[in-house]
C-alpha cells in the first residue's frame, strides 16, 4: 500500500505515544531495581554485623 503526502500527515500513532505496556515495562523496572537494593543493603548489614539467617 503506498500512501500519498497528504495521507502520510494524517498517520497517528509510532513511538511518541505512550502505552500502557510501556508505562507497565517502566514500572517493573523501577520495582525490580528497588528489591535489588533491598536485598543488597540487607546482605551488607548482615555482612557487617557478622550475623546469619
Amino acid at each position: 500500500m503506498i500512501l500519498k503526502d497528504y495521507e502520510l500527515y494524517e498517520v497517528i500513532g509510532g513511538a511518541a505515544q505512550t502505552s500502557s505496556s510501556l508505562i507497565n515495562s517502566i514500572s517493573k523496572l523501577l520495582t525490580t531495581i528497588l528489591d535489588i537494593g533491598r536485598a543488597l543493603g540487607s546482605s551488607l548489614r548482615y555482612a557487617f554485623k557478622g550475623k546469619r539467617c
